[in-house]
């Protein structure tokens, strides 16, 4: 069974008598464990598409499923609580409450689906593994871009959630810092089996995912594995 799956999935808006088609009929299934990267211009439909499978948005029309879960359905506390079990998000704005340090930022998502008895000890190991265990008790404005967005990264595994999804993760950082963050989603897709969508704009970035899905108007136009865009960038 498929992770996710869109189906014929829009999302429009209305300024005055123009209608805004933001999604206009995206059909996808995402099996699990892969690696999807979503690229196109801006105002291609990408964060809109990410916004709607991680249920901050309500589509106009169309099916998404989640895990074998009909979205359409469900009420505002079953979306919220969907989305606390099974999807992890991260934001390109990191969204750290300044207020928290490290761990405490990591360990908020438990909060939402009633706390877990090793919580503290997942977030900890959570942060060993991406080199942050050295700065639990710092503030987020101690922290260098990169710092904040591992903080990020592990405060969406923190429910084990089978789907993670990432808008534009290394937008704000630098080449160095990208590929380091772009090996650790590698890491946690290869070895943690969790399925990753990742929105970017940044096609070297995009080239480490597995597969590559491409929006243009707010439809797909392409859908490929990364090997083969790999080789067609080559050809001449």
């Amino acid at each position: 069974m498929a992770e996710l799956q869109l189906d014929n999935l829009t999302k429009h808006y209305k300024q005055g008598k123009v209608v805004i088609r933001a999604l206009d009929g995206v059909s996808l299934e995402i099996g699990t464990g892969e690696f999807v990267a979503v690229v196109g211009r801006s105002g291609s439909g990408k964060t809109t598409m990410l916004d709607l499978i991680g249920l901050l948005l309500r589509p106009t029309s169309g099916r998404l499923i989640i895990d074998g879960v009909d979205t359409a359905p469900l009420g505002d506390r079953a979306r919220a609580h969907l989305r606390g079990t099974k999807v992890g998000f991260v934001f390109q704005e990191y969204n750290l409450l300044q207020s928290l340090n490290v761990l405490e930022n990591v360990m908020l998502p438990l909060r939402y689906v009633g706390g877990s008895k090793d919580g503290r000890q997942r977030a900890e190991e959570l942060l060993d593994r991406v080199d942050l265990s050295d700065r639990i008790r710092h503030g987020p404005g101690e922290l260098s871009g990169g710092e904040q967005q591992r903080v990020a990264i592990a405060r969406s595994m923190v429910n084990r959630p089978s789907l993670i999804l990432l808008d534009e993760p290394t937008g704000a950082v630098d080449t160095e810092t990208a590929e380091q963050l772009v090996a650790l989603l590698q890491s946690l897709n290869e070895h943690d089996q969790v399925t990753i969508v990742m929105v970017t704009h940044d096609l070297d970035v995009a080239n480490h995912a597995k597969r590559m899905v491409r929006l243009k108007d707010g439809k797909v136009v392409a859908d490929e594995p990364v090997a083969s865009v790999a080789v067609a960038k080559r050809s001449p």
